[in-house]
């Protein structure tokens, strides 16, 4: 199955972003991007909108539960922690735009780290790693795109805090029906706590 490990916003961080991605979707242009999550509101699963701490891709069904347990150790030697999202930014020259991050960033990198790692432990072939840059993915876009007055109406969004308390481990079902602007499918497998007592 295609799987990731996740920190998932709360359902009212979620719903203010979403009322800022629905300003956005009226900007000029807009419709040149494929944006996230689901049409209307509520949305049609808790991990539409989501930090990704480590992507697996296709995992082995038998490397499943050796995973599992694994995340679970780095989620219980990992403690909750501060976060909001805040402002955005862009990767690729404007191939995917993005809701950032603020609070305890350097517990979500170490929380990234431990769940790529508890992946390589597994046995789950990870590419090269690279450094973690937290991010909430909102549009995509097939080519280059002038997303600068994106990322400026993003700079002033600020959600409330909220402590994150648990790892997601997500299953990511992709599109097949060939519907133009379909996005994937994702289902939450697992919710791991954090912290030792977890």
């Amino acid at each position: 199955m295609r799987l990731f490990a996740a920190v998932l916003p709360p359902e009212d961080v979620a719903a203010a972003l979403a009322v800022e991605v629905a300003a956005l979707r009226k900007l000029p242009g807009a419709d040149g991007l494929r944006w996230t999550g689901r049409q209307g509101w509520p949305r049609g699963g808790a991990a539409d909108w989501h930090f990704t701490l480590a992507f697996y891709g296709e995992v082995d069904d038998d490397l499943v539960p050796d995973l599992s347990a694994r995340l679970e150790r780095a989620a219980h030697r990992t403690a909750p922690f501060e976060l909001a999202l805040r402002g955005g930014g862009h990767f690729g020259h404007g191939r995917v735009l993005w809701a950032g991050a603020e609070g305890d960033l350097a517990a979500l990198r170490l929380l990234a780290d431990r769940a790529e790692s508890a992946a390589r432990r597994a046995g789950v072939p990870m590419g090269e790693h690279r450094r973690y840059k937290p991010h909430l993915t909102v549009a995509r876009g097939r080519a280059a795109f002038d997303v600068a007055p994106y990322v400026e109406a993003l700079d002033g969004f600020t959600s409330r805090a909220w402590t994150v308390t648990d790892l997601a481990l997500v299953r990511s079902d992709l599109p097949r029906s060939g519907v133009p602007g379909e996005q994937p499918r994702y289902e939450t497998v697992a919710r791991i706590p954090l912290g030792a007592s977890g």
